[in-house]
């Protein structure tokens, strides 16, 4: 809830729109035009912490398996142990 505060805001819209349309960052207040921060510094910034996001979360191979791959492996663990409890 906002009450009468104004904010800078900066959206950047997502490359890979696989897991999100676009990121809000709010700006600290007094950030730019101190300690020699411009701008176009601020957004570059949040390009790359959005980018940076989008990297890390696409990284691990099992998460791009699909639903039924995940079914088989389950089933296929459950036989491994079914077949290994009858065999002791």
């Amino acid at each position: 809830m906002l009450k009468g505060i104004s904010r800078r805001v900066i959206v950047v819209k997502s490359p890979n729109r696989r897991f999100f349309e676009e990121a809000i960052f709010i700006v600290r207040e007094g950030v730019i035009g101190t300690g020699g921060v411009t701008a176009d510094q601020v957004v570059e910034e949040a390009r790359r912490v959005a980018d940076g996001y989008v990297k890390k979360r696409s990284s691990h191979w099992w998460q791009r398996l699909p639903a039924p791959a995940y079914a088989a492996l389950g089933a296929a663990v459950a036989t491994a142990a079914s077949c290994a409890a009858f065999l002791l």
